[in-house]
């Protein structure tokens, strides 16, 4: 039997984690270094504009890449578990055959704009009471009925709904559930995620027999079959935890097992997170259970950060997309040399309409205040500035409801920016600290730890997560920032109407 105590060398747990651009498999050592890691890109279709979808069988793909990388970099290291998250909301839809029927359609995707809109004009009230979320374009359920009334094929040829982690994870074990994190995320369940709404469903007339088992997050679902030991190069009888969305093991993963202290993500997405001891269903929000016990977290989020960084560097270099995080040499060189407020230019960061606290699909992005004096680092600070400032508002929504952030951990491919960073420290005006390991398969192979009983607890496991750098807001700059926070609303305001009528507008182009 091998080795469990701390510090021992030759055990390893395995965190597999899906993002919107790659997916990434980290191995750790029970004192929470890492002792091999791989990643492998994902494409992202947009068939329409609005629109993002991926084929789940390149999952599997880039799923076994990179298990074979790490089984052979990890040398003689035993892998004692695994634990798989991915996006919430991202369904792949199987038939009586176990054949995909469709591409996955992704949490940022936005076709279900009208679908919403009825949804919540029919019963938006009731759908908060229940699932403690408001209904928006992002959520499983709203998606799935622009599914059945734009492709009725696909409808009546399902026979069983995955979340995207868990599709992963019946591709290594044969079985078929979800957690409560994942469930809630459908907003076809109840806020505390423990069992399906028939009442939600029958909104859509999704049927419940379609929708997995619920298990707990922790809990070790099946083993790695021989079958997939074959293809991926884990050993046959491997167990497989559960585990749980992106979000809430990097969350976990970062350290946010306390109030007060939150987490912000620089991703192609940026969120921001607080632990709550409680559920708050409001309409600006988002709830889902925590991995910590008998905690939630809140969640607001910004659709385009890392993504629009991305866009505008593609832009101005004219150089192909290096992935999230990437670029960050001479144009942040550049941007570091324009002062705070970029010399009088805005951006609002709406390239895929927006979140909280907006929930608003038809917002666009912006660069107002444009003039000849502009250099491409001040169209670079501009953005970063422009994300910072969408996070306040989403912040400002937290202090809404009583929560407050006095310090936060900052992950995500836009937290390798120390620009990005100082910013975001100045804009929302709080101390940022930075995690040894930041991303949620860290997180994830936390929870297969836990899972598999090699950590008793969730706050034991808790013991390996460090800090390695600490950025403090600097005085004078986060009150020029609270002044420009007004201005940069004023523009939102203001902008929100037009960004309607240019929606009708594109709406009535010819072809």
């Amino acid at each position: 039997m091998a080795d469990r105590s701390p510090g021992a060398s030759a055990f390893g747990l395995l965190g597999i984690d899906l993002g919107a651009g790659s997916l990434k498999s980290t191995l750790i050592g029970l004192d929470g270094a890492v002792l091999a890691e791989s990643s492998a890109p994902i494409r992202t279709m947009s068939p329409r504009p609005g629109w993002s979808e991926q084929a789940p069988g390149e999952w599997m793909e880039a799923l076994a890449r990179t298990t074979r990388e790490i089984v052979g970099q990890a040398g003689n290291a035993e892998i004692g578990g695994v634990a798989i998250t991915a996006g919430a909301h991202t369904q792949v839809l199987e038939d009586a055959g176990g054949n995909v029927i469709r591409p996955a359609i992704l949490w940022n995707d936005q076709r279900a704009g009208a679908e919403t809109e009825e949804l919540r004009r029919q019963a938006g009230a009731d759908i908060l009471r229940i699932a403690g979320n408001s209904v928006n374009p992002t959520w499983t359920l709203p998606q799935m009925l622009w599914l059945k009334r734009n492709e009725p094929d696909a409808f009546t040829r399902f026979s069983r709904l995955y979340l995207a982690k868990d599709w992963l994870r019946k591709n290594l074990t044969g079985t078929w559930e979800t957690d409560p994190i994942d469930a809630v995320g459908t907003l076809m369940a109840s806020a505390d995620g423990k069992s399906w709404s028939a009442e939600l469903c029958d909104m859509i007339g999704w049927p419940l027999h379609t929708l997995p088992p619920i298990r707990p997050t922790l809990s070790v679902c099946g083993c790695v079959t021989v079958q997939a030991a074959s293809l991926t190069g884990l050993k046959p009888g491997t167990p497989v935890v559960c585990g749980a969305s992106d979000t809430a093991a990097e969350t976990y993963g970062a350290g946010m097992l306390e109030e007060g202290l939150g987490v912000v993500k620089l991703a192609t997405a940026a969120t921001v997170s607080l632990l709550s001891r409680r559920p708050r269903p409001e309409a600006t929000v988002i709830n889902y259970p925590h991995i910590v016990p008998e905690a939630y977290y809140t969640i607001a989020g910004t659709n385009s950060c890392a993504s629009a960084h991305d866009w505008l560097r593609r832009i101005l270099t004219d150089q192909r997309s290096g992935g999230e995080g990437s670029g960050f040499g001479d144009l942040d060189r550049e941007a570091a040399s324009v002062p705070a407020g970029a010399e009088g230019l805005f951006f609002h960061p709406y390239l895929n309409g927006e979140r909280s606290p907006h929930w608003d699909p038809l917002l666009r992005a912006d660069f107002v205040g444009l003039g000849f004096n502009h250099s491409r680092g001040a169209l670079v600070r501009a953005l970063y500035e422009g994300v910072a400032y969408s996070l306040r508002d989403c912040l400002n929504a937290f202090c809404a409801l009583g929560l407050n952030m006095k310090a936060a951990r900052l992950i995500g491919g836009g937290a390798k920016s120390r620009l990005w960073s100082q910013i975001v420290a100045d804009v929302l005006n709080i101390r940022i600290e930075l995690p040894a390991n930041g991303d949620a398969s860290f997180g994830a192979a936390l929870i297969a730890g836990i899972g598999v009983g090699v950590f008793p607890d969730p706050y034991s496991a808790a013991q390996v997560i460090g800090v390695r750098d600490t950025i403090m807001p600097e005085p004078s700059r986060a009150a020029y920032y609270a002044e420009g926070f007004r201005t940069y609303c004023d523009i939102q305001k203001a902008l929100a109407p037009i960004n309607h009528r240019l929606a009708e507008l594109r709406g009535l182009a010819p072809g």
